[in-house]
Order: structure tokens, then C-alpha cells, then sequence
């Protein structure tokens, strides 16, 4: 921390990743572990992945975007898309809402196992817009950047 408190760098350590994928095995090995953590309410767990799902959205690109749509876009601080037209961005994000549409419910059905052959299509798609003319190339490229 620098003298203001705010922190100026931090060091790597490998002894947290090292601690969680031990305690993983842990639990995966022996039955010990596993009786611990059956004690634990699945309200709680499902409370705590909830909180960790929703925590994660703030700063999703797809899920800016999604919001974006109900911006005034005159008053709405630019992001980095706002290069690309509004309707190629409506668009693609239509898009990308569909398909994960679609990967819930292919994961939710009876043809769940085929859930992989969803998400090894989603390049081959990203292609198929930028190739067609769908989206630009150089918009795809801003709109799928990171």
C-alpha cells in the first residue's frame, strides 16, 4: 500500500491456487470432507453461488450491452461498442442472447449431453457473421474484442 492506503501492486503466490485445488481433491477423494459439506444447507450454497453469479455481471460485456438496450444512448456514458451502429450491436447481442437460449436449453433438456456440441458451435457461428456480412469485420472485431 502506498502512504494515501490505496494499493499499489500485488505479488503472486501460487500457495491459494495450490490450497483451493487441494481442498477440491480432498473432498472429490475421501468421504470425510464430503460429510462436511452435506451439512451445509442448499439453500446456503445456492444463496452463495447466486451472490457469486451476480457479483460477476458488472463489467460482462454481453451483459453491458444487454443493458445498454434500455439506455437513453443521448445521456448514457460511450463504451468502447459505441463505434459499431446501434442496430449491429442490437443485433449481435440478440444474438448472443439467443444462443445462450439456447445452450440453457439444450442443457436443460433430455439431449443434455449434447450441451459441448453448443458451445463448439459458437465459433463456427462468430465466423459465419463476420463471412456473410452480417456483421462487418471490423465491427465484430470492437464487439468481440476481449
Amino acid at each position: 500500500f502506498d502512504s494515501a492506503g490505496k494499493l499499489k501492486s500485488t505479488i503472486e503466490q501460487r500457495i491459494t491456487g495450490l490450497s483451493i485445488h487441494s481442498l477440491i481433491g480432498a473432498c472429490v477423494l475421501f468421504d470425510k470432507p464430503r460429510a462436511i459439506l452435506t451439512q451445509i444447507p442448499k439453500s446456503v450454497l445456492m444463496g452463495l453461488f447466486l451472490f457469486l453469479g451476480t457479483s460477476a455481471l458488472p463489467g460482462n460485456e454481453m451483459w453491458e450491452r444487454m443493458k445498454e438496450l434500455f439506455k437513453d444512448s443521448k445521456i448514457a456514458p460511450k463504451e468502447r461498442w459505441s463505434k459499431v451502429p446501434t442496430k449491429v450491436t442490437m443485433l449481435f447481442t440478440a444474438i448472443q442472447m439467443g444462443c445462450l437460449g439456447a445452450m440453457v436449453y439444450v442443457k436443460e433438456s433430455p439431449i443434455g449431453v449434447l450441451f459441448p456440441v453448443v458451445i463448439a458451435m459458437l465459433a463456427p457461428l462468430r465466423f459465419w457473421l463476420e463471412k456473410s456480412g452480417v456483421v462487418k469485420k471490423e465491427y465484430m472485431d470492437i464487439l468481440d474484442e476481449e
